[in-house]
């Protein structure tokens, strides 16, 4: 249901994209997220795009840094991450919740993550 790509090695101070590609029709209704997990740690949440009004919520550790996206016509959801640091890397996750509200979760679908890789 949902596709993540975008991720890969970069130097710190440096920007990646992730992008989500949603299958369900019209991620307009779904409240979006990103997750991380990084080797040996839980999963934190770093941003939300909720369903209705378009607010945006992010993790203090990625505000001011991390963008988070829609582009309705394509059905993805975006992440762009700006000025990256080491204690960035991390698998990296969408997820979907029809009509959600709730930035922090239930999240009904999940995608298969991309690793990101931050260089000191």
């Amino acid at each position: 249901q949902l596709q993540a790509s975008g991720g890969g090695l970069v130097q710190a101070g440096g920007s990646l994209r992730l992008s989500c590609a949603a299958s369900v029709r019209m991620i307009s209704n779904y409240g979006t997220g990103w997750f991380r997990q990084a080797p040996g740690k839980e999963r934190e949440f770093v941003a939300a795009l909720i369903w209705h009004g378009g607010s945006t919520y992010y993790a203090d550790s990625v505000k001011g840094r991390f963008t988070i996206s829609r582009d309705n016509a394509k059905n993805t959801v975006y992440l762009q991450m700006n000025s990256l640091k080491p204690e960035d890397t991390a698998r990296y996750y969408c997820a979907a919740h029809l009509f959600g509200s709730n930035a922090y979760g239930p999240y009904d679908y999940w995608g298969q993550g991309t690793q990101v890789t931050v260089s000191s």
